[in-house]
C-alpha cells in the first residue's frame, strides 16, 4: 500500500468528484457539480448513460424499455439553468394534452387530460355527475396534500419527522387530506363510488412500486404531479439522459462508459477513490454512489462502505416488472401516447403480487412511442409495455417466463381488440432477474424500498453518508422513485458537496504511476456493475 501524501486529512476534499453510475440521479448530479468547476467523471457500466432510463436497439429506432413519463418539468429546466443552459436547446419536448387513455374489460376509453375542466367532463361522461363531482373533490385533496408536501419532504435534502408535524399541524386540510392510518384504496373507496375509478386512481401507488392496498392514503399526491403536466420526448426519454450527458461534457466533465467499478476505496479518514473490475484505479475526494443503496450493505462495493445504509438490507422490496420494448405495426383501438389497460379484478392482482407470484391477469401499462408528436406514427411503431411483477424471492429463475409473460401480455391485449402483426422474441423482453443482473443488491425491484407504511417517504437513506466523502443519489434514495424524484436526489448530493463544511483545503489526491491508488482498504468482490438509477 502507498501511504497519502503529508498534506491529505479529511479535510481536504476539494479533490476530485467521482460519480458511480451515469443513471438520471448521477448525471443530475454530475452536471450540477461540473458547472460549479468540479472536476468529475461519471463511471458507467453500461454502453449509454441514463440507467433505468434505456433503449433496446430495433430495425424501427431505439425503443424505450425504462422510464416514459416525464412530469415536474421544473425539476429539468432548474438542472440545465444551474449550468447555464436552457433544457429547450438541448432536448424536444411536446406537452401532452390528453395525460393517459385508460381501458377496462367492457368499458372505456376514458381520457384524463391536462386541463381539470376537461378531466371532470370526461369523467362525468364516462361514469355520470356523481362521479364527477367525486373527481374534483379529489383532485383538490390530491393538491393539498402535494403543495403541503413538496417543501417539507420532497424538496427537502433530509426531511424530518419534527417538521412534517409542524407543517400538519398548521394546515389542519392537510391532515384530513392525509388520512392518516388509511390506505390509498381505503381513501379511494371513501373518495369513489365507481370502483374503476378507484382502480385508475390506485394504480399511482406502482409508480413507486407500492400496492394500493398496502400503501398511505399520501399516496394520492402522484396524481397531482401528474396532473401537472406530462412531455414526451423526442426521440425518447433515453435523448434526455443523452443530453445531460452531453452537457456535463461540454462544461469540462468526463463520463466513462462501459467501466464496471469493483469497489468503492477508503482509508481511516474517508473515501480515496474507486477501483475498476480492470485493474484501475480513479482517486476521488467524494464518490457519489447512484446505484442502489442496498448494495453497499450486501458488501458489493467493498468492506470498507458496507456499513453505509444498513436498513435497506432487509427492509422490504417495492415492485419489479416485465418490460416489452419491440416495434411491430397494429390493429385495434385509438391510442396516444399512455395507454393502460386494466384487468378486471385489482384486489386479486395485488394479492397475488403480494405472495411473490406475477398475475395470471394484470393490468398493462403500453406506450406508443411514436404517438403523441403532433404527426401520423409510422406502420412499424415502437410500443414498450410494462407489467407488474414481484421482486425476487431467492427462487430459481423461470425458464418458462418468457412463454408465460407473452401469453399474458398479448391475449389480455386482444381481449381490447388490440393485435400486433409481429411477435417480439426473447430479446424484447427484460425481466426481474434481468434487473437484478443490471442493478446488483436491487432484488430486480426497480423502486427501491417498498412504499408501503405511514412514514416509508421518511424511512430512505439520504444524500450524506458516515463515511467522509461518500454520498448517495438515485431512486433508492431520498426523495424516492421517478425521474424527478431521482433528479432531486442528485441535486441534494451535489449541494450538499458544495457547501460541505470539509471542502475547504485544496489538496486534491494524486495517484502514484501505474495506477494504484493511495492507502485504502479493499474486500474481494466481484465487479459492481450496476447502471445506476
Amino acid at each position: 500500500m502507498v501511504s497519502l501524501p503529508a498534506q491529505h486529512s479529511a479535510f481536504s476534499r476539494r479533490g476530485p468528484v467521482v460519480v458511480i453510475g451515469a443513471g438520471i440521479g448521477g448525471l443530475a448530479a454530475a452536471l450540477r457539480l461540473t458547472a460549479a468547476g468540479r472536476d468529475v467523471t461519471v463511471i458507467e457500466a453500461g454502453d449509454a448513460p441514463g440507467g433505468k432510463i434505456r433503449q433496446v436497439p430495433n430495425a424501427a429506432g431505439g425503443v424505450d424499455a425504462g422510464p416514459t413519463v416525464l412530469t415536474l418539468r421544473a425539476v429539468f429546466d432548474d438542472m440545465f439553468a444551474a449550468a447555464g443552459a436552457e433544457l429547450d436547446d438541448h432536448v424536444t419536448l411536446h406537452r401532452q394534452e390528453i395525460l393517459a387513455r385508460h381501458w377496462w374489460p367492457g368499458s372505456g376509453p376514458l381520457d384524463l387530460f391536462a386541463d381539470a375542466d376537461r378531466s371532470e367532463a370526461a369523467v362525468r361522461a364516462f361514469a355520470g355527475p356523481r362521479a364527477a363531482d367525486e373527481f374534483r373533490a379529489f383532485n383538490a385533496r390530491a393538491k393539498t396534500l402535494f403543495d403541503g408536501f413538496r417543501a417539507p419532504v420532497i424538496e427537502s435534502a433530509v426531511p424530518e419527522l419534527s417538521a412534517l408535524v409542524r407543517t400538519v399541524a398548521a394546515r389542519p386540510a392537510l391532515l384530513r387530506a392525509m388520512a392518516p392510518g388509511r390506505s390509498l384504496d381505503a381513501v379511494l373507496r371513501r373518495d369513489f363510488a365507481d370502483p374503476r375509478l378507484r382502480q385508475l386512481f390506485g394504480r399511482y401507488a406502482t409508480y413507486v412500486g407500492g400496492s394500493p392496498y398496502r400503501s398511505p392514503g399520501l399516496l394520492a399526491l402522484i396524481w397531482q404531479a401528474e396532473a401537472g403536466g406530462v412531455w414526451a420526448v423526442e426521440g425518447g426519454m433515453h435523448a434526455l439522459a443523452r443530453a445531460i450527458a452531453a452537457l456535463i461534457e461540454a462544461r469540462g466533465g468526463r463520463i466513462r462508459l462501459n467501466a464496471p467499478v469493483a469497489r468503492i476505496l477508503t482509508d481511516s479518514d474517508g473515501v480515496t477513490g474507486v477501483a475498476l473490475a480492470g485493474g484501475a484505479v480513479v482517486p476521488a475526494a467524494h464518490v457519489i454512489f447512484n446505484g442502489d443503496p442496498r448494495a453497499l450493505p450486501l458488501g458489493l462495493l467493498g468492506s470498507g462502505v458496507a456499513d453505509v445504509a444498513p436498513r435497506t438490507r432487509d427492509a422490504p422490496r417495492s415492485l419489479s416488472a416485465q418490460v416489452w420494448a419491440f416495434a411491430s405495426a397494429i390493429d385495434g383501438p385509438a391510442l396516444t401516447h399512455h395507454n393502460v389497460f386494466f384487468c378486471a379484478d385489482p384486489r386479486a392482482e395485488f394479492a397475488a403480487l403480494d405472495r411473490g407470484e406475477k398475475p395470471d391477469d394484470t393490468t398493462l401499462y403500453l406506450c406508443a412511442q411514436d404517438r403523441g408528436f403532433g404527426r401520423a406514427p409510422p406502420a412499424r411503431e415502437r410500443f414498450e409495455i410494462i407489467l407488474n411483477a414481484p421482486p425476487l424471492t431467492g427462487g430459481r429463475p423461470d425458464p418458462e417466463e418468457f412463454e408465460r409473460c407473452h401469453t399474458r401480455t398479448f391475449q389480455a391485449l386482444r381481449r381490447f381488440d388490440l393485435t400486433f402483426a409481429d411477435s417480439p422474441d426473447r430479446a424484447a423482453l427484460t425481466t426481474p432477474d434481468q434487473f437484478d443482473a443490471r442493478f446488483p443488491g436491487s432484488a430486480g425491484s426497480l423502486y427501491g424500498q417498498s412504499p408501503h407504511g405511514m412514514t416509508a417517504a421518511l424511512a430512505r437513506p439520504t444524500a450524506r453518508t458516515q463515511v467522509p466523502g461518500l454520498w448517495l443519489a438515485g431512486g433508492g434514495c431520498h426523495p424516492g422513485a421517478g425521474v424527478p424524484m431521482a433528479a432531486l436526489s442528485g441535486r441534494h448530493a451535489a449541494e450538499a458537496i458544495l457547501k460541505d463544511r470539509t471542502s475547504t483545503l485544496p489538496s486534491p489526491r494524486t495517484a502514484t504511476p501505474g495506477g494504484m491508488s493511495t492507502r485504502f482498504r479493499i474486500a474481494a468482490r466481484a465487479p459492481f456493475r450496476s447502471s445506476g438509477s
